[in-house]
């Protein structure tokens, strides 16, 4: 059953806390009135008050009114995301707290690039990032020198593009700095070592750098910046900087072959190349680290430098999360042999499950306390994965997916807040000369540091409201994906209990098991052994849960998703497993067919927390596989 705490967080699937939403709307829409009413009381209404009766006045509404209605005519066309019955993408209903603050914010009209520009908001944004840093284990501490650091973004594809921007400018830094050739900093021997240090070895040497500059006056330290600046990539451009150090090589970036498309959109985008991003092979759709040893070694081998090494805790389309304390683990062991590199994790989808994981103190729960809750989860591995994030260079996260708030509210977060200075951009009319002084008053001039010139405050205020309200532990906002993992639990066993009553007339098998609450289905009838008709039957099957424009939403009892396995992604060995299970011919897969080089299935997003029975005597997951069984037996009985 719902946990009733969970109650007054969302509107509801029947808008049953419509109210309190309509309270908190009215009643903060009044106090902004009031705030302008009493910016200056002394001076007289610019628009008259008996302006509303006038002609224009009275034809303006007229037109605002029916397009606003006939915008409203529209969104209810929409796909009803907010319903259990809505088991499809990674989107569900929005949390309250964030949606009134977001409401609220909007008519001030932030904007989240500096203080002047958002003298609240920019604040509320830099302890957002706070927030999430202390969800994943990150120093926290804005008075320590090492604190973490984060933004918001658009989402999680800009977040990722930070990520490669700041690992390059790390990598980079000490090159230039070893060609300005300060005195007296114990400075790399040769580029090659300079090329390979690790982010935190290149934050030790900005820190000395900095410090070595305080000592000089102030005419020497302006020449030796720009000295400096002179010498870096960001000056000079990859070319050009790769020219002058021949003995370096483009960088190569090392992610899973479950990775989002935006790593190599990023790739294109920061002109390293999409042929510097070379994809790791899986097993059971979770990176295979050994075979991440095989090619760094490869790269030590051939003195090819390595950017960052990626790994994803909740893949979009699995669900999987990769074994981040291997990855640390990885750089650690790889470093001292001269091969530095990054640890990035695109926690994008699954971050927020880091609160299941954290006690109110900010310590990692134990693995044996959470095995209480649940019946498998987490995984060993995933505990030590999510153990280890604390140790990742930056993250990727994305409050508008596991959130529960509204697009688009991506984060990025590194760990030392010192390499942010390596991104730092000036621009005299909007950013101060000072930036010293303390962490707030550094971080206040955002623009300086983001890709962004322009930015909502009103998503950094639903970000950072949402987590006061349910604080990022497991006693708190933890209740939102505990009902989800309970509901991927309960979806296992319904799938079994489905499974074995159609046992006979249709093979379901679930081809690996997921690591967090997206959860795949993979179906075929019972005597077909040919990869294309599977595929047929299973988009059939998926053509009755997708949107479609000429029918009324209510025409749709379920609304789901599919994706498709690639033998390029499962490898050898997990290929041969699903097929079989599936009793499958090996045989008809790529046969030449238009649909026999992958196998199509059903892909399910367990985020609603009203999926199991909450109180109502309804479990929409046993009406859905009801459904499915429904749509089966119809579409078997159609001859082939």
């Amino acid at each position: 059953m719902t946990s009733p705490s969970l109650h007054p967080c969302f509107l509801g699937p029947y808008g049953e806390n419509d109210t309190l939403l309509e309270k908190l709307v009215v009643e903060f829409l009044r106090d902004h009135v009031y705030w302008r009413r009493n910016f200056h009381p002394e001076d007289p209404p610019a628009i008259p008050t008996a302006a509303a009766g006038e002609p224009a006045f009275r034809d303006f509404e007229a037109r605002m009114r029916r397009e606003l209605h006939t915008l409203s005519a529209a969104l209810k066309r929409s796909v009803p995301f907010h319903s259990p019955r809505y088991i499809g993408h990674m989107v569900s209903d929005l949390l309250l707290p964030g949606l009134a603050a977001q409401f609220l914010t909007l008519p001030y009209n932030p904007n989240n690039v500096s203080l002047d520009a958002a003298p609240v908001t920019i604040d509320l944004e830099i302890k957002a990032g706070l927030q999430l840093a202390r969800m994943f284990g990150y120093v926290d501490d804005p008075t320590r020198p090492d604190c973490a650091f984060g933004h918001l973004t658009s989402g999680g594809t800009l977040a990722n593009f930070q990520a490669l921007r700041l690992a390059l400018a790390l990598k980079a830094f000490p090159v230039a700095l070893r060609t300005a050739a300060p005195p007296g900093l114990a400075l790399p021997e040769d580029d090659r070592a300079a090329f390979n240090t690790t982010p935190a070895d290149a934050i030790a040497l900005l820190t000395a750098w900095e410090t070595w500059l305080a000592t000089q006056s102030p005419a020497d330290r302006r020449q030796w910046r720009a000295r400096l600046t002179a010498q870096r990539l960001e000056t000079l451009g990859l070319a050009e900087f790769l020219g002058r150090h021949p003995a370096l090589g483009s960088p190569r970036v090392f992610a899973p072959v479950t990775a989002h498309y935006s790593w190599s959109k990023g790739m294109k985008l920061m002109g390293l190349g999409r042929a510097q991003l070379e994809l790791v092979p899986e097993t059971g759709m979770r990176l295979d680290a050994g075979a991440l040893d095989e090619r760094l070694h490869d790269c030590l081998r051939n003195h090819q430098p390595v950017l960052a090494v990626v790994g994803v805790m909740g893949s979009t389309e699995f669900g999987t999360v990769d074994p981040v304390h291997e990855l640390v683990a990885a750089r650690e062991r790889w470093a001292p042999l001269g091969l530095g590199f990054a640890v990035h994790v695109d926690a994008a989808w699954g971050g927020y499950l880091a609160t299941l994981f954290r006690e109110p103190d900010g310590r990692l729960r134990p693995l044996a306390d959470m095995r209480e809750e649940f019946r498998d989860f987490p995984a060993p591995e995933v505990h030590a994965a999510v153990g280890a994030l604390h140790r990742a260079d930056s993250i990727t996260v994305d409050p508008h997916k596991l959130g529960y708030l509204p697009y688009g509210a991506g984060a990025f977060l590194c760990r030392d807040q010192r390499a942010m200075a390596l991104l730092a951009e000036d621009a005299d009319y909007v950013f101060s000369a000072d930036t010293g002084g303390d962490y707030f008053q550094r971080f206040r001039q955002l623009g300086r540091y983001i890709p962004e010139g322009s930015k909502s405050g009103a998503a950094a205020a639903a970000v950072y409201v949402t987590h006061r309200v349910l604080p990022l532990d497991h006693e708190n906002f933890g209740a939102l994906p505990r009902e989800s993992i309970l509901a991927t639990e309960a979806f296992r066993t319904a799938a079994a209990r489905f499974a074995a009553r159609l046992e006979g007339r249709l093979h379901c098998r679930i081809p690996f098991e997921p690591d967090s609450n997206l959860i795949c289905l993979a179906l075929n009838p019972a005597g077909n052994r040919d990869v294309g008709r599977m595929n047929r039957f299973v988009r059939a099957l998926h053509e009755g849960l997708s949107y479609d424009p000429h029918q009324p939403l209510q025409a749709r009892e379920f609304f789901g998703s599919m994706t498709t396995l690639r033998p390029e992604i499962l490898g050898d060995a997990d290929t041969a497993r699903v097929l079989a299970s599936l009793a499958l011919d090996p045989a008809t897969l790529d046969a030449g067919g238009d649909d026999d080089d992958r196998l199509v299935i059903l892909r399910h997003t367990l985020m609603n927390p009203f999926l199991l029975d909450s109180g109502n005597g309804i479990s929409y997951l046993e009406l859905y596989f009801d459904y499915l069984e429904r749509r089966a037996t119809a579409l078997m009985a159609v001859p082939a």
